[in-house]
């Protein structure tokens, strides 16, 4: 897999050369200074990958990135600062069609997690299918489905994605009505990434959302985001569902993982709950989402058609752990459906 690296310090040019240089399935073709000796890189070397600084002279990476999904789209990594201004534009420029994002060596990432963690990335958006944007679209007001009266007190609603799943989640939440079960999500994401996203997700929806802190109850109305960099668990006491966020080893290398959020509800509430796998690389979630099929939950995997990478999905309808596929855009009725609206 062919990479251009773009970015305006030479530090960080240096150190993700040299990490990737070490991985034997990835090749760094070039590097560049800024979005104008990028662009006549790509054209001269066709990298399959591009990973970029959103904060750069000359020309920002949101721009850049604007161009290239019009002109020539290709999957495009963000590289981003562990900071509220870096998630923000991290989100802003996921909306404009880049696939995946990352936080820049230093902060709470070692450069070696990091470069672990930027390989992963790079072959899963080696895998994506970036589409055309044209910046004169106007995208339509989503269709919210109708509030119902029903008690969804003791019901759960579980998610997770990956390479995609952003989007994918502002396309299912923004869906749902205000009435809906308690809602817990994983997305892959680094720190403060998690806090941005919830931000933009609550500014959306008609329910609060929010990053998930330890304790915090879960109840309809209420969806709960897990942070970068720490596990969820959905617990239960009495009547009471919360959650509990925690440190600990990755799992299919991720911190925060799928995986371990459904084998807590699979445990804790069994066919009360709904599970629900989104696009992304890899097999985190496939054996949790299999737990809670057999703990009596309905299940939900992608399409393949409407993931930005059919990795998650397949490896969990692969394992026995789907019941139902549906398209994007008809997870949120499925979901409705499931807990009985």
């Amino acid at each position: 897999m062919k990479v251009l690296i773009v970015d305006d310090s030479a530090v960080v040019r240096q150190v993700l050369s040299k990490s990737l240089a070490r991985v034997s399935d990835i090749e760094v073709v070039g590097t560049a200074t800024d979005p104008y000796a990028a662009r006549d890189k790509i054209l001269s070397l066709e990298p399959d990958v591009l990973t970029l600084d959103v904060e750069m002279p000359r020309m920002d990476g949101i721009t850049f990135l604007r161009r290239i999904m019009q002109y020539r789209p290709m999957p495009v990594i963000i590289l981003s600062s562990l900071t509220q201004k870096g998630g923000n534009l991290a989100l802003e420029a996921i909306e404009a069609g880049a696939v995946e994002v990352l936080s820049k060596p230093g902060g709470s990432f070692s450069v070696g997690e990091m470069a672990d963690q930027l390989a992963d990335k790079i072959r899963a958006a080696a895998r994506a299918r970036p589409k055309a944007v044209n910046l004169a679209d106007h995208t339509p007001e989503t269709e919210r489905i109708a509030s119902t009266n029903l008690d969804f007190t003791n019901k759960i609603v579980a998610i997770g994605a990956s390479t995609g799943g952003t989007e994918a989640i502002k396309e299912v939440l923004t869906r749902l009505p205000a009435t809906v079960p308690g809602i817990v999500i994983v997305q892959h994401m680094p720190p403060r990434f998690t806090t941005a996203f919830a931000e933009r997700l609550n500014s959306l929806c008609a329910f609060e959302v929010r990053e998930a802190n330890d304790g915090d109850s879960v109840f309809p109305g209420r969806a709960l985001i897990a942070p970068g960099n720490f596990h969820m668990l959905l617990r239960r006491s009495g009547a009471r569902y919360y959650v509990n966020v925690k440190d600990g080893p990755m799992v299919h290398h991720q911190r925060p993982a799928v995986d371990v959020l459904f084998r807590s509800v699979a445990k804790s509430v069994g066919a009360n709950a709904v599970g629900v796998i989104l696009t992304g690389m890899g097999a985190d979630g496939a054996a949790g989402l299999k737990l809670m099929r057999d703990a009596g939950s309905p299940t939900i995997g992608q399409d393949e058609a409407s993931c930005v990478v059919y990795g998650m999905p397949k490896a969990a309808f692969d394992a026995g752990g789907v019941e139902t596929v549906a398209t994007l855009t008809k997870i949120p009725q499925e979901i409705m459906r499931q807990v009985g609206a």
